[in-house]
């Protein structure tokens, strides 16, 4: 199922995204995202997220297929060139996945092995491009596709609280002229921010999910704000995370100031998706306490 599909229908889309794990065996995160995400709409794979090396998106999106949820495709630039994505997508469109979200990819000094070469031959712009010049039947090289040609929903990423709002419009702008359908930003915790930014971005006529984390504890927001371009915590939200240490290690002080901003946001976009970061558990009753 295409998720553009359900934009189109007016449906507020929900996804959550998973982790695959640094091992061939994915079982604990296919169980609980059949326990916890079975009755959202879609569920996000990341891509080596943040330069860590893990099982494949790929493999990981066919298992949870195969268990009947709809996987969205993460597809970074990072670890391929352009031979290589485009076979991955082909090898997407046999397996029956059909949502994809185009990433440029953190840079491989980020993460656990710093020394390897980054590609980069492409970036989220030029794989949109790539991916609807496979649908029209050719490849980058114009060589012609055989039979019949993949078809996604394609997606992409934009960071509606930066300091830079006009440079992520232009960014948008540029990955909608690509052939980007819909949209996922980055995670938001200044609603006020993500108003002004959705006013601005209703242009383009496309869906926006606003990204939603769950925080942890103080020490996370911190982290975040000092490492995490276009992610500002405020000060009473951390203040809010250290008044009661038990109930934020509960989990429960998160899960209560995601569902606000969720439900500040909810009436400037057309869905939302949740980065869980290992507390896929805390989603239904997230889903719950947000009203959706």
């Amino acid at each position: 199922m295409k998720i553009t599909e359900l934009f189109e229908r007016g449906e507020f889309v929900v996804s959550a995204e998973v982790g695959p794990p640094k091992g061939c065996h994915a079982e604990h995160v296919i169980e609980e995202a059949k326990t916890y995400l079975s009755g959202i709409t879609a569920v996000n794979v990341t891509d080596n997220q943040s330069s860590v090396m893990r099982l494949g998106s790929l493999a990981v999106c066919k298992a949870l297929k195969d268990e009947g949820l709809t996987p969205i495709y993460q597809l970074t630039c990072r670890d391929r060139n352009r031979i290589a994505l485009q076979s991955d997508l082909l090898s997407a469109a046999m397996f029956g996945i059909e949502n994809v979200l185009a990433l440029t990819g953190d840079h491989t000094s980020l993460g656990d092995h710093p020394q390897a070469k980054p590609v980069f031959d492409l970036d989220s712009v030029s794989l949109l491009h790539t991916i609807r010049q496979l649908e029209e039947g050719e490849d980058l090289g114009g060589n012609k596709l055989v039979g019949e040609p993949p078809k996604f929903a394609k997606g992409a990423v934009v960071s509606p609280c930066s300091d830079s709002v006009d440079a992520q419009l232009a960014k948008m702008e540029r990955k909608v002229q690509a052939g980007a359908e819909y949209f996922q930003t980055q995670a938001v915790f200044e609603p006020e921010k993500f108003i002004r930014f959705m006013e601005k971005a209703k242009q383009f006529g496309k869906p926006v999910q606003v990204g939603i984390i769950i925080p942890k504890s103080a020490g996370m927001a911190k982290f975040m704000n000092a490492n995490v371009a276009g992610i500002h915590v405020p000060d009473e939200m951390i203040e809010e995370l250290k008044k009661d240490k038990e109930k934020t290690k509960a989990g429960v002080t998160g899960v209560e100031i995601a569902a606000r901003i969720i439900k500040e946001c909810k009436p400037y976009c057309q869905g939302v998706h949740i980065m869980a970061l290992g507390w896929e558990s805390k989603v239904p009753d997230l889903l719950k306490l947000a009203e959706i």
